[in-house]
């Protein structure tokens, strides 16, 4: 039994921004402040750091809602913030409206400036703390673009920084705004299959080492400072694709750097980040997690195995043919499949309504980035605050240090660190080792 859907199309953009905090209110925490984050003037000024595919398609959300103007822009590749200065000036002449927009090559100098209230951080991951943290010590708000953090430590890290300095920090893992996956964790959540035994959580296989051949690095590309916190690894184009304006080509790929440990955590992390987190979700352990983590390949373990300790087993194990990057709920009345766009029950009452018919990438759609807009203006949690974001960042986090060791580790999730570890070498992936003159 099948549904096919996408995000609902929106007359209001307010309207829909209220999507993932009307449905599920219990999942959201009040964020401990005790000011208004609202401006003077009404208006949420935002700064962009990184400027690659996915930041344009967060510029493409975020440009048009009300009261918030883009005034300023951050990456290391020239050529990419030439593109974002043209497109957002052009926005705002079509619009008739005044902004000034800037763009910077380092985000220290973005995050300096006293008029930006928030900071849209769409970087390869291992920056993702080291902006994060700067920014929130700033007192910028913050949209960072999900898996949170690069190690746990780094997440730890960033959740105090965040509630220490009383900025609200969005993480975008823009599934937990959509309809879809909602209806899916409230039909778990109520007990619709009863009670849930195991979960396939399908998302791809672990990162690999770096091979990629050496390449000339473009002139107006800062490769020191790309890396920054990161060991060295030599240039490529598929680290970061290149573009070009004249005549316009966007990127032809994802930024290959996800697939590679020296720099990303593979699939496990960048698709994990998204169906680890839904999974999480259903099963309640938001704030939670495993208890033991044991890879693939491992004895006769066939897949990467996430066990629970009320019993609950996750496998990142394909549901269906087709290998969808998605999540199934098993229960012992019932399933369900839901990946985007899609959705399949073992019933026609869990279905959820049809959704209208929208165009576009997913990554276009915008109640998650509108959430974040009304959160600032309300001083509130968003949909997906830091905590969550570390909690499902360390399921996958996990995933690859078992991988690693090549062995099964345990967990202890409330007090976050390892448990039976003797010769502590899975404290020794906890975090990293940075690069010189970088430090957390």
């Amino acid at each position: 039994m099948s549904n096919q859907l996408t995000r609902r199309k929106f007359l209001k953009t307010a309207a829909v921004g209220a999507v993932g905090v009307a449905v599920f209110p219990q999942f959201l925490t009040s964020c401990k402040q005790n000011k208004s984050q609202e401006t003077d003037d009404g208006i949420i000024r935002l700064g962009f750091i990184g400027l690659g595919q996915q930041a344009m398609f967060l510029l493409n959300g975020f440009i048009g809602i009300p009261d918030v103007q883009v005034v300023a822009g951050c990456d290391v590749y020239g050529i990419k913030r030439e593109r974002f200065l043209q497109r957002v000036n052009k926005h705002y002449a079509d619009t008739q409206s005044e902004v000034a927009v800037e763009v910077y090559e380092n985000y220290k100098d973005l995050i300096a400036r006293q008029d930006i209230d928030a900071v849209v951080i769409a970087t390869p991951d291992h920056w993702h703390a080291f902006i994060a943290m700067e920014a929130c010590k700033a007192k910028k708000n913050v949209y960072l673009e999900k898996p949170l953090t690069f190690t746990i430590k780094e997440g730890q890290m960033l959740k105090k920084a965040v509630r220490d300095n009383g900025v609200i920090l969005a993480v975008g893992s823009q599934q937990r705004s959509d309809p879809n996956f909602q209806h899916a964790v409230k039909m778990v959540q109520e007990g619709k299959i009863g009670k849930i035994e195991r979960v396939n959580a399908y998302v791809g296989a672990p990162p690999t080492p770096y091979d990629l051949p050496e390449e000339p690095v473009p002139a107006d590309l800062n490769w020191p400072l790309w890396l920054g916190p990161s060991e060295y690894v030599h240039y490529n184009s598929q680290l970061n694709p290149p573009i070009s304006l004249d005549p316009e080509q966007n990127e032809q790929f994802w930024g290959a750097w996800r697939w590679y440990k020296e720099l990303g955590g593979g699939f496990t992390t960048d698709w994990g980040a998204h169906m680890f987190d839904i999974a999480q979700w259903g099963l309640g352990m938001d704030g939670n997690g495993p208890v033991e983590i044991i890879p693939a390949g491992y004895e006769d373990t066939q897949y990467l195995t996430y066990k629970y300790a009320n019993g609950v087993v996750m496998t990142e194990e394909p549901f269906n043919e087709e290998k969808t990057k998605g999540v199934k709920f098993w229960g012992d009345k019932g399933w369900i499949e839901v990946s985007r766009g899609h959705f399949k029950a073992s019933d026609d009452s869990l279905l959820p309504p049809v959704a209208e018919k929208t165009e576009g990438a997913y990554e276009t759609k915008i109640p998650h980035q509108v959430n974040f807009i009304e959160s600032i203006k309300n001083n509130t949690d968003p949909v997906v605050p830091v905590e969550i974001g570390h909690s499902s960042c360390t399921v996958c986090t996990l995933g690859n240090i078992a991988y690693d060791l090549g062995r099964p580790v345990k967990w202890d999730p409330a007090a976050e660190k390892f448990v039976d570890d003797p010769e502590a070498d899975a404290n020794r992936l906890f975090n990293k080792t940075y690069s010189e003159g970088y430090i957390l």
